[in-house]
């Protein structure tokens, strides 16, 4: 199933949880469909994290909703607004698995330096581009900010204090059952399904942060600064994460297109350290990584106002978002809270 929280066509009440069909290119109101059948409310459709918490009896429900329901009471996608899936996540972690991505971003951090002390760039061949052994030895990773979730066509604030704005081309796990000390070989259990994720980056806040080893901070923490979309896949129809496509378009050209086949972790090995002494709980996202090759900073291409960014993944979807430099930002992040607040 495609699983997606949106707002009504009239853009008021609370958000709803819909099941997409991309043939048709419309969703039906789980809710509201269930409610015609059995004359009252279904607590898994109350929010995406409710669903997801009901475990394999919500997802029954769904599905049986889903196919008793009549093309008439579907709704057109382009007539709804679609929020993030989990608008206000548990928790966020993101990793770094992909070597390629590595290596190159090696070259265009130190390339991008450069350039920012008006140095020449690096001869060819003088960067070493080795990633640092941990990364083969285990996946590595970092917490996010949860309250920064924005999704599809959601506009993206370039940070005031940011002069090289970049996307990241990532997919998500979105964790389905709690769990601790998960092995690797049981992790898919866990996983309630995918989405795709851009991690936007603020690089030049982020080179000189890392010098303080301590990850990124305001490189990688700000308002909107996590997109998320445009609906969740249900694990069943993912069955290998490592085979998707994965192309990344800017204003319509395509900037990158690449497999997510480079994973040095499987993402049940990347669960399986994660839960290592901690409890992974339902509703928390997990990000894959940058792929190689889907980043601005690995070809030295960075955005500019107002450039909109497609994050395009086989069998997921297609994440859209625009930056802005500036935003009527105090109407819209009040309508957002607003938001947020009916879905927890």
């Amino acid at each position: 199933m495609k699983l997606a929280t949106y707002l009504p066509a009239s853009g008021n009440g609370a958000p709803r949880i819909g099941a997409v069909d991309t043939a048709s290119a419309s969703i039906l109101d789980l809710q509201a469909a269930w409610q015609r059948e059995h004359h009252g409310e279904h607590p898994a459709f109350a929010s995406m994290l409710a669903l997801i918490e009901a475990g394999e009896a919500g997802l029954r429900a769904a599905r049986e909703t889903e196919a008793h329901a009549g093309i008439g009471q579907r709704t057109p996608l382009g007539s709804v607004r679609l929020l993030a899936p989990i608008p206000l996540p548990p928790q966020i972690r993101d990793c770094n698995n992909f070597e390629e991505h590595m290596r190159n971003a090696r070259l265009g951090m130190t390339r991008m330096k450069a350039r920012i002390a008006g140095q020449p760039e690096p001869a060819p061949g003088s960067v070493d581009l080795t990633p640092h052994p941990v990364n083969f030895a285990h996946i590595v990773f970092y917490i996010s900010n949860r309250f920064t979730v924005v999704g599809p066509d959601a506009d993206i604030e370039w940070p005031s204090y940011a002069d090289y704005f970049d996307y990241e081309g990532e997919f998500a796990a979105i964790i389905g059952k709690p769990g601790r000390d998960i092995p690797a070989g049981r992790a898919d259990e866990h996983i309630f399904g995918y989405t795709v994720f851009n991690d936007f980056s603020a690089r030049d806040k982020q080179a000189e942060e890392m010098e303080g080893r301590m990850g990124p901070t305001k490189g990688k923490s700000f308002d909107t600064g996590n997109a998320m979309g445009p609906w969740i896949v249900t694990r069943d129809e993912i069955p290998d994460c490592r085979a998707m496509a994965i192309q990344v378009r800017v204003n319509g050209e395509r900037r990158a297109a690449a497999t997510t086949a480079g994973m040095i972790h499987s993402v049940g090995q990347m669960i399986a350290y994660i839960s290592q002494h901690e409890t992974l709980h339902c509703g928390e996202v997990i990000g894959s990584g940058t792929v190689g090759g889907c980043c601005g900073l690995e070809t030295g291409r960075f955005l500019e106002d107002g450039d909109v960014v497609e994050i395009d993944i086989d069998r997921i979807g297609v994440l859209r978002n625009r930056v802005r430099r500036q935003l009527p930002a105090p109407e819209l992040r009040t309508e957002d809270n607003r938001q947020r607040s009916s879905i927890d």
